[in-house]
């Protein structure tokens, strides 16, 4: 594997092309271009802000749009690098078959562009946070902590699933139900601190908030967002660490998988 990453980094300027490839390929034809990377999540935000927020008034959270935002934007970040980065290796098949350069370069690249658009589209919720009178804390600048740890995360998911959807082409059709039901497994619309800590299942009781953390590796991440950004502090290190580690895991077993697999992938495609 040291050789492998050896390699990697000796390909970085094919990343950085593929990356800035991705991001002209992604507003192609496009009339608004990259504003799209500010006009989504603010589409999404006003949605989810009139239903949970006005019609259906759950909560007491001040500005509640800079909440919600404050983990849309990082989930949409890891959707999109999901529900993308899952068919590069499909959709490069001509590159696969007919040049020579680790294969990986192409799942990063993908999420690494969509990661440029995330930090595109932050500069807008700094914006929105502040004429909404949410103030942006000294704690905002430790975003590359579960910025970082999202990326490990996510790339070390697109590893697997890129590599399954070669062999497997409906691997897309699973996924995308199970990213929808994930989102709302995650506490994105609502508070992890609205979990009750004493829930019941086929009779046996639980603490859903502590088990929301040890099961779900985003909802630690999106806690970690909007900590830094929406509550100005930084709680549930214990989970966070225990996320980051989850990640760097997850990162080598798919990257393991992905280099065990990949020799067959010029054939099967």
């Amino acid at each position: 594997m040291k050789t492998h990453l050896e390699e990697l980094w000796a390909y970085r300027d094919l990343i950085r092309n593929l990356v800035v490839r991705d991001l002209k390929v992604r507003y192609k034809d496009s009339i608004l271009g990259v504003m799209w990377s500010w006009l989504n999540p603010l589409l999404m935000m006003m949605i989810f802000t009139l239903v949970f927020g006005v019609l259906w008034r759950h909560t007491d959270i001040k500005n509640y749009h800079i909440f919600f935002m404050s983990a849309l934007l990082p989930w949409n970040f890891f959707q999109d690098s999901v529900m993308g980065g899952l068919n590069t290796i499909l959709s490069n098949g001509h590159l696969v078959k007919k040049v020579y350069f680790p294969r990986e370069v192409l799942p990063i690249s993908f999420v690494i562009s969509t990661l440029v658009n995330f930090l595109v589209a932050l500069p807008v919720f700094f914006a929105l946070a502040l004429i909404s009178g949410t103030p942006i804390t000294p704690y905002a600048l430790l975003l590359p902590i579960p910025i970082s740890i999202e990326v490990l995360f996510s790339i070390g998911i697109v590893f697997f699933l890129s590599t399954l959807e070669v062999f497997y082409r409906d691997t897309h059709m699973l996924t995308s139900p199970l990213i929808q039901a994930w989102f709302f497994l995650t506490p994105i619309i609502y508070p992890a601190r609205t979990l009750p800590t004493q829930a019941h299942l086929l009779g046996i009781t639980f603490n859903a908030q502590a088990w929301m953390f040890r099961l779900n590796p985003m909802a630690s991440i999106i806690n970690a967002y909007q900590d830094l950004l929406y509550y100005g502090t930084l709680t549930a290190m214990d989970f966070l660490t225990r996320t980051a580690v989850t990640a760097g895991l997850i990162f080598v077993l798919g990257y393991l998988f992905f280099l065990k697999k990949s020799p067959r992938f010029g054939e099967t495609l």
